[in-house]
């Protein structure tokens, strides 16, 4: 089963053009989806509004080579290691998500128009098998286990939260669904196709669905995650103070309702709340 390929299967009953123009059809769906994404939620205008302020205010010009290297850095921690999720378990099941959601569309797409009536496909069915496998192990790990609603607040995991859980669901019922056909395919039949006509129903669901899901938040991540590094780093801090100590007589002649409420030693406010462990986040 992993090392078949489900595609040159499928070609006996539906030609490559047919698979091809639906992949076509999805990637311009994702598209339109995450433009109308934009200018409903107008992100792209508060993204340039929110440089124009951070720029008013930063202490310091950062060079290309400073920035190049904030993009890296992102890159690195919030895109390639999800370094933002403070809980281990959340995070790895974020990389399993991610990392399977990538090898399982990029295998279908390389199937589609690589190897569309070929058995002998390489190293892709395999790939496409385990991004597959990853993807709906980590959403299930995340839907059954994590999400706080379910986890802190006691509800049903068979709850059903409309827009908010439309992504999830539809990653979860995509990558199911076809392991499910793929599992299927030798005994063929009506189970077979049911499985498939799932399949198919299920990723509609998810590639079509983006202006109302969650689906576009994973091209405004990483914009997001590399402005925030930047404004830390030209010292404009979105109109956040600095972390001072309190202690220090130059941030008490700065700030001299200091001593005035907490006297000239402050005392040691603790973690706050870094006290608990962090549990969904």
């Amino acid at each position: 089963m992993l090392t078949t390929n489900p595609f040159a299967e499928l070609s006996a009953t539906i030609t490559p053009d047919i698979m091809q123009g639906y992949v076509i059809a999805m990637i311009l769906a994702v598209i339109l989806g995450t433009v109308l994404d934009m200018r409903h939620k107008k992100s792209a205008k508060y993204f340039f509004e929110n440089n124009k302020k951070a720029a008013k205010n930063a202490t310091r010009t950062l060079s290309g080579g400073e920035k190049a290297s904030l993009a890296v850095a992102t890159v690195a921690n919030e895109v390639l290691t999800s370094s933002e999720f403070a809980n281990p378990k959340r995070r790895m099941s974020h990389l399993m998500t991610m990392y399977g959601f990538i090898f399982f569309v990029v295998s279908t797409a390389v199937l589609i128009f690589g190897y569309p009536t070929s058995a002998d496909a390489g190293i892709w069915p395999l790939l496409w098998h385990l991004g597959a496998l990853s993807l709906a192990l980590g959403g299930y790990w995340f839907w059954f286990f994590i999400r706080v609603d379910v986890a802190s607040e006691g509800v049903r995991w068979y709850n059903f939260n409309g827009r908010g859980d439309l992504f999830i669901v539809g990653l979860l019922s995509t990558s199911t669904f076809a392991l499910l056909w793929s599992a299927t395919l030798a005994g063929g039949g009506t189970l077979n196709m049911a499985m498939f006509v799932l399949f198919i129903a299920s990723a509609t669901v998810l590639f079509g669905t983006v202006f109302w899901s969650k689906f576009a938040h994973m091209f405004f991540k990483p914009a997001a995650a590399f402005q925030k590094r930047c404004i830390k780093a030209d010292g404009s801090r979105e109109n956040m103070p600095a972390e001072y100590d309190l202690t220090a007589s130059s941030t008490q002649s700065k700030y001299p309702d200091i001593p005035e409420y907490m006297g000239t030693n402050p005392p040691d406010m603790g973690l706050g709340i870094k006290r608990e462990a962090p549990n969904h986040f």
